[in-house]
């Protein structure tokens, strides 16, 4: 064995920069993943548009607004008058 430099196994070069061998290696699947993808983002956006429109198909005129109230009110069980044990 040589002492010298490695044979590259990869299709990156040096610089991690992706060489000519791997576009060449994904070229026949560039057509059918664009496919794919056009159709899993078609998908997602039909779910998302339908599920839009039926949550907007909510009627809420069944439901009684209660009215808002008319005066401030006072705390419940508030006393002015003062304990026994504090005597003065």
């Amino acid at each position: 064995m040589a002492l010298g430099r490695i044979p590259q196994s990869s299709y990156y070069d040096q610089r991690n920069r992706p060489g000519a061998a791997l576009y060449r290696a994904r070229q026949p699947y560039l057509i059918r993943n664009s496919i794919t993808g056009v159709c899993i983002i078609g998908f997602v956006a039909a779910v998302y548009t339908y599920t839009i429109k039926a949550i907007g198909q909510d009627d809420f005129s069944d439901i009684p607004i209660p009215d808002a109230p008319s005066a401030p009110g006072h705390a419940p069980h508030m006393s002015t008058v003062k304990s026994a044990g504090s005597a003065q």
